[in-house]
């Protein structure tokens, strides 16, 4: 079965850290192109960050720049690194995988859903004191 899993989703005190990990279940996920997106209750899915197969090319939302970092940790897992986290970046979480590419341009803040082949079920972070 090919399939995209998030964990390292839950509760946090605002200026605390989580590590989310997209973790492929059936393919190599170095293949694709990935990109983190989220959801928060009453507003539309928005692009977060995201990386070329090659991990030469990121890109970060501007509300989270120097807060999130996108990184590949293995040939079956990105991960979305989060620090100095705000109540604003509660949301439920989602990875997906796309087609291959030179640049994220176009796939990421103005990301079209069905440029990506694979989404995972998503994982709810929550930024609460």
């Amino acid at each position: 079965q090919l399939q995209l899993v998030e964990s390292g989703g839950g509760l946090v005190q605002p200026g605390g850290s989580l590590r989310l990990n997209c973790i492929a279940s059936g393919f190599k996920l170095d293949y694709y192109a990935i990109g983190w997106f989220r959801q928060a209750p009453g507003k539309e899915r928005e692009g977060v960050a995201c990386i070329t197969s090659s991990g030469s090319d990121t890109l970060l939302a501007d509300s989270v720049k120097d807060r999130f970092t996108i990184f590949r940790d293995n040939a079956k897992n990105a991960v979305l690194q989060m620090s100095r986290l705000k109540p604003e970046d509660t949301a439920v979480y989602y990875c997906a995988a796309g087609p291959p590419r030179p640049t994220v341009q176009g796939m990421c803040v103005d990301f079209v859903e069905n440029d990506y082949v694979y989404w995972g079920q998503g994982t709810q972070v929550t930024v609460s004191s």
